[in-house]
């Protein structure tokens, strides 16, 4: 069984909407998602009592899976192929150019 993480970021308090706001990230093994959360609450509730709220809507949008959300995987970083190194003077003695050609 794979143990659920919540990690909030960017908590806000929005006065005109009279809510508190963040993006709140839910780790599940090697997945994170997250979601926009927010709840309706009076400026003078606690940051607990607030941080309770939107992890807990987090996990239930989590849960239902029908709501907008972003996801990023973990991901090994793909190889590129290495080239061998551009010289001009090998390419030009390829062609049929010779060192001893000089421009006048």
């Amino acid at each position: 069984m794979t143990q659920t993480t919540i990690q909030m970021s960017d908590v806000i308090y929005n006065a005109s909407t009279q809510c508190f706001e963040a993006l709140v990230t839910v780790n599940k093994g090697q997945s994170a998602v997250k979601y926009p959360c927010a709840i309706e609450a009076p400026i003078t509730m606690s940051f607990e009592d607030a941080a309770k709220g939107l992890s807990k809507q987090a996990l239930r949008r989590n849960k239902s899976k029908n709501s907008l959300y972003s996801q990023i995987r973990n991901r090994a970083p793909h190889l590129r192929a290495v080239r061998p190194r551009f010289d001009p003077r090998v390419w030009l003695a390829q062609l049929g150019f010779s060192s001893s050609d000089q421009a006048a």
